[in-house]
């Protein structure tokens, strides 16, 4: 049994990680996988692993599991206007999107250039980092036609665009890490 929990917990914790979840959450007793969710307060699936988390730690919330099928998730990005969440599953190359109207977990688009970070700007248009070969951060208009924000600095190309927000002030910020061209796994090999 405890082989299992453990087995359990490295499963939640490394779908998690992207997302952030990790380093608040762990699977403390699961019993079975596919996660269900708990319906005790506190949910005792979550516990604070740093105990300078534990001022932010919302005593009334429980962990729930809205999708599965992807490879890994990350880049969660929530759209005020729609009314969901678009999130990357990055090795499997497609968006995926919570409509919480619906309750309906699905593929949003496929062939995505393995898209990693997303943001909705202040206009409610999304911003990707794509990995792939294109190697760029990208908008996506209302009418659905990309912008390419960014893909050189300094005459040279980026690396792997990875993790984007949008500031107050409009300005977008990114990372450029190697992690998407470091192997076949997020895109595709290529020199930094």
């Amino acid at each position: 049994m405890q082989n299992h929990n453990s087995n359990a917990r490295r499963q939640f914790l490394r779908a998690a990680s992207g997302t952030g979840l990790a380093a608040v959450a762990g699977m403390a007793g699961a019993q079975s996988f596919p996660f269900a969710p708990n319906q005790r307060y506190p949910d005792p699936a979550v516990f604070v692993l740093d105990p300078s988390f534990a001022k932010y730690r919302i005593y009334s919330s429980t962990v729930e599991q809205l999708g599965s099928g992807m490879r890994w998730a990350e880049g969660p990005a929530y759209s005020v206007d729609g009314g969901y969440l678009l999130l990357s599953d990055i090795p499997n190359n497609r968006l995926m999107k919570y409509d919480e109207k619906s309750g309906k977990f699905s593929v949003h688009k496929t062939g995505v250039n393995y898209t990693n970070g997303n943001v909705f700007d202040r206009q409610g248009r999304l911003v990707s980092c794509e990995h792939s070969v294109t190697r760029r951060v990208v908008r996506t208009e209302k009418n659905g036609k990309l912008t390419v924000l960014a893909d050189r600095f300094e005459g040279k190309r980026l690396n792997a665009p990875n993790d984007v927000v949008v500031k107050s002030d409009d300005s977008v910020w990114f990372t450029d890490p190697t992690f998407g061209i470091n192997g076949e796994w997020e895109g595709f090999r290529a020199r930094p």
